[in-house]
């Protein structure tokens, strides 16, 4: 299949709002994971403060009433139940540093029943290092699985010289459960505080850049012929912006007038000339008469095809119009079989209502009509003309007769201006030329086949206004 195709346009970047948005998002996630991160952790410390104060406070009781008789360490009787029960949960002991450094308990609480309170392996040098400062460590309770929070101190008694270690213990499950309830709690708070911040941060970048989205389809509608200028009222940031936009659409439509005056002029210019010298010969008949007749026709033709793709061009590069696609199929349709009418040609043709070509009727009709009178041309008897939507800015056109058709090497020279495969048939041999240098002006494409009718299938490529 042979094709021509102009370059498609660069795909832009994701959108700014949306680049805006994820950055807001991503950095309001990350400070708020690390917020709640830092509360639970500043909790947990709060809660262990406090839960080191108590046992404190139990170290403090046990020092001020413990005596000494006869060497030997004596507790006192303390009132607190839990230690008395065994396997409660809260257990003391009194102890003492042992030469190699460990620590040998004097005197256990009843709730340590038949077990011993383990004791880390440099308790004794940690304690000694810091005498009457509390020393707060975890370990293993006597029940499996049991979590202790103990802490200690190095003291002395009076009837005793050796020194005593005072520990106090308790099961840290409960202060564990406060953290993660708390955490658990925070989190939730953090993830509902998240998802509102979230909202807040789409709903505030798309309020803040709708005047730009607005701006951007305005001058979409200004491409596409909707209006001729902007019109919005925008704000004094985007105002400037908006007049330096005006101005260049109306810089941008000044010099297509004057292109267009300017190819008016040179057909001016150039055909009274050809005018001339056709008349000149016709009234002077002979061979060179002959020669400068049909060259001069040759030349008029040329001339025609050069301003009508100059014209195409300037047309394409201003604001846009919007011509009707089936209203136009209809047109040529009923005029090409009254013209051949001799071979009872049909020609059957298919377009929404609400499908629109973005650019002059003129320009459309030439496409077209061209197309459609290749095919009616060649065609035995029935020509199919079929006009669809593609995507919101392209539409396609095929044409299609039941005509011999062509071979695919013969397809690429009938492209080329002036090119004529039978030379018998009328016509200067520019009409697929033609076509292809219009859609070419339009940022098209045309693309030559093989019909199912089993002739050829010219398929343009063009752009498409909205309805």
């Amino acid at each position: 299949m042979t094709t021509s195709e102009a370059p498609s346009p660069p795909q832009g970047g994701p959108s700014l709002a949306r680049r805006l948005a994820l950055l807001a998002v991503g950095w309001s996630a990350a400070t708020l994971v690390v917020a709640a991160l830092i509360l639970a952790l500043l909790f947990q410390q709060a809660a262990l403060r406090r839960f080191d104060a108590g046992l404190s406070d139990l170290i403090d009781n046990l020092i001020s009433g413990t005596t000494v008789e006869a060497g030997e360490v004596l507790a006192p009787a303390l009132t607190d139940l839990r230690a008395l029960r065994a396997y409660s949960g809260r257990y003391w002991a009194i102890a003492e540093p042992t030469p190699d450094g460990g620590v040998r308990v004097l005197v256990p609480s009843r709730s340590l029943w038949d077990s011993e309170l383990r004791t880390p392996a440099d308790l004794a040098a940690r304690l000694r290092a810091n005498p009457g400062r509390l020393t707060a460590f975890d370990v293993t309770g006597p029940q499996a699985g049991e979590r202790l929070r103990a802490v200690a101190r190095w003291t002395t008694l009076p009837g005793r010289q050796a020194p005593l270690i005072v520990i106090a213990a308790e099961d840290r499950a409960p202060i564990d459960r406060d953290v993660r309830a708390f955490a658990t709690t925070t989190a939730i708070a953090f993830a509902l505080l998240g998802a509102g911040l979230i909202v807040a941060v789409v709903v505030q970048v798309r309020v803040g850049l709708s005047p730009l989205f607005r701006l951007g389809r305005e001058v979409a509608d200004v491409r596409r012929g909707k209006s001729e200028r902007l019109g919005g009222a925008y704000p004094s940031e985007l105002q400037p912006l908006t007049e330096e936009l005006n101005a260049l659409v109306a810089h941008n439509q000044e010099t297509v007038e004057r292109q267009r005056t300017h190819v008016g002029n040179l057909a001016h210019a150039l055909k009274t000339p050809i005018s001339v010298m056709m008349t000149e010969a016709a009234q002077r008949p002979g061979p060179l008469a002959e020669v400068v007749s049909r060259q001069a026709d040759v030349m008029r033709q040329q001339v025609d095809h050069h301003l009508r793709r100059a014209r195409a061009a300037a047309r394409a590069q201003g604001p846009g119009e919007r011509t009707p696609v089936a209203e136009v199929l209809d047109e040529l349709a009923r005029t090409l079989e009254r013209i051949f009418r001799d071979k009872n040609l049909t020609i059957d043709w298919d377009a929404s209502d609400d499908l629109w070509f973005a650019g002059e009727r003129q320009d459309f009709m030439e496409i077209a009509g061209n197309a459609m009178e290749n095919a009616g041309k060649w065609g035995r008897s029935r020509v199919r003309v079929r006009a669809i939507p593609l995507d919101g800015e392209r539409l396609s056109l095929t044409i299609e007769d039941d005509g011999p058709g062509l071979a695919p090497e013969q397809r690429e020279a009938v492209i080329r201006r002036g090119a004529r495969l039978d030379e018998s048939a009328p016509g200067s041999g520019l009409g697929l030329s033609i076509i292809d240098e219009l859609a070419r002006a339009y940022r098209g494409a045309l693309k030559l086949g093989a019909s199912d009718l089993g002739g050829l299938a010219v398929s343009l490529e063009l752009p498409r206004a909205d309805s």
